[in-house]
Formats: C-alpha cells, structure tokens, sequence
C-alpha cells in the first residue's frame, strides 16, 4: 500500500505538471456544468446527493487524519482544523446538511477563495495516485463548487452584508489561530510565517505586513465575489402614465 504511505519519494508532487493540469480542467469542467444545466439540476430532488455528499466529505477528511496517524505525522501543531480550507470543509458539511443562509455566504467567499488558492498553488507533496493527492484535490474541489451549486442550482445569493459576516468570522478566527500558533508552533491560517512553497502570499510582502495585506485582499476579492454573484433585479415593467378621466 504504497500509495497510503507517509514517503513521498515515489510520489514527488510537481506544480503544474500534467496531473496538476489534469485537476485544474477538471475543476473548470465541473463549473461549468453547474453554471450550464444549473436549470436542469433544479428539476431533480437532490437531497439524498448533498447528504451523501458531506457525509463523503466527513469519511475522507477522517481517512486523512487516520493516514496522519498511521504515518505518524499527526501532530497539533497542523493536524487540528484550523486552515481556512479545514474550516471551509466543515461549513460545507454543514451548509449540505442544514441549509442555513448564514453558512452559505460565509462559504461563499472562504471556499471560493481558499480553495481556488490551493488548487492553483498546491502546498502538497504527494501526486497522483497517492491517496494524499487524491485528498487534497477531492476536497478542495468540492470546497469550490459547493456553494456555486447552492448559488445557481439552489438560488442562494449574497448580499453585501455578506462580506462583512466573513470578514467578522475571519477576524474573530484569527487571534484564536494566533494563540494556537504560539502555543503549537504551528502556522494556521499563514498567521506565523508564509508557506514554503510558491503562494499569493510571496506577492504581498514580508511578515507581519502581508497579514494585513492579505486581509485587504480578501476584501477586495469578495467585492467581486459578491458582484458576479449578487441577485440582480430583473426588468421592471414600465409604469404608463396616469391620465386623468374627462
């Protein structure tokens, strides 16, 4: 059972390579499916599928950690949930099993952001077939696509008032990483120090500034988020003019 082993050497992940190009147009093809039969997507009753989804994303996310510990590499310090796309799956869960509106557009912008940052800058050492590979990129499809089905098959849409819930969860999040961070020496959140491998973060500059950096940026990007994705008023009919009777 190589492929579950906690070695890398046989399975040395390379940024985009083939089988990195491979996920990105999968992930493409998945969006656009659910953006083009999103109206045929609303004809079926798909409860059972989001049940059965998050229940899935549950086991795979429990296979991890048992991987962790079977090659013990489970440790505190980047084991526990705490990355924003850890956090994200969680909401996932949640948002398939509950439904509940304040979920949706909290993952709306963590997973639409989170999960395209590691997609198309994966910090991951195994490639494919490594069980490791297959994690990573399951999840963090699912984290991505997640709320676009909710959006254009299930008719949730944010508001603006939307970013400023996430802004205030991320914000409410972030001293608690950084008390976790300093008793663990870990790096939750990117909080402690930026990851080792090529990142967005490497354009924001150097510790702590990029923190800061990185916030606005989200900012930013959620602006946009909720642009594309926001209910738009359709047509409304125009008023004939009043006449007055003779």
């Amino acid at each position: 059972m190589s492929w579950f082993g906690g070695s890398y050497g046989d399975y040395d992940f390379n940024m985009f390579s083939a089988s990195h190009f491979t996920m990105l147009a999968i992930l493409m093809m998945l969006v656009g499916c659910l953006y083009i039969f999103k109206e045929r997507l609303k004809l079926f009753q798909l409860r059972k599928v989001e049940v059965g989804t998050a229940v899935f994303l549950l086991l795979l996310e429990a296979v991890y950690h048992v991987w962790m510990v079977v090659n013990e590499n489970w440790q505190i310090s980047h084991a526990i949930p705490l990355e924003l796309c850890s956090i994200s799956l969680f909401l996932a869960v949640i948002l398939l099993i509950s439904k509940k509106k304040i979920v949706y557009e909290i993952l709306l912008f963590t997973g639409l952001l989170g999960a395209s940052q590691a997609l198309f800058t994966p910090y991951l050492n195994y490639d494919f077939p490594h069980f490791r590979f297959f994690h990573f990129f399951m999840t963090h499809l699912l984290i991505f696509c997640i709320p676009l089905y909710f959006t254009w098959v299930k008719g949730y849409r944010p508001s603006i008032y939307s970013i400023g819930k996430t802004m205030l969860f991320l914000n409410i999040l972030m001293p608690f990483a950084m008390i976790v961070n300093w008793l663990t020496g870990g790096n939750y959140l990117y909080l402690s120090h930026k990851p080792e491998s090529a990142s967005l973060l490497d354009l924001l500059g150097p510790y702590p500034w990029y923190i800061i950096s990185l916030e606005l940026l989200a900012f930013s990007l959620s602006i946009m988020i909720w642009l594309l994705l926001r209910k738009r008023e359709g047509n409304l009919p125009v008023e004939k003019p009043f006449r007055r009777r003779a």
